[in-house]
């Protein structure tokens, strides 16, 4: 497995988690829960392969967003 498809694949895994996260804390749906995520400033450091965001846990990459949606 590359390096590449190691970082897209704990990526996916953070979306998930944070789009799941979202829909049970919020009670929204899961096109609104997964728009929030691909519209957030969250969502664009966890893309930034330099910043490392992508190797903290999801919980902790969940209480980054909960604090950019306040």
């Amino acid at each position: 497995m590359t390096a590449q498809v190691q970082r897209d694949f704990l990526i996916n895994h953070i979306v998930d988690r944070l789009t799941e996260y979202l829909v049970l804390d919020r009670d929204i749906d899961l096109a609104e829960a997964l728009r929030l995520v691909y519209k957030s400033k969250t969502y664009q450091q966890l893309q930034d392969i330099e910043g490392g965001l992508y190797t903290q846990s999801p919980s902790y990459v969940y209480e980054l967003l909960k604090h950019e949606l306040q």
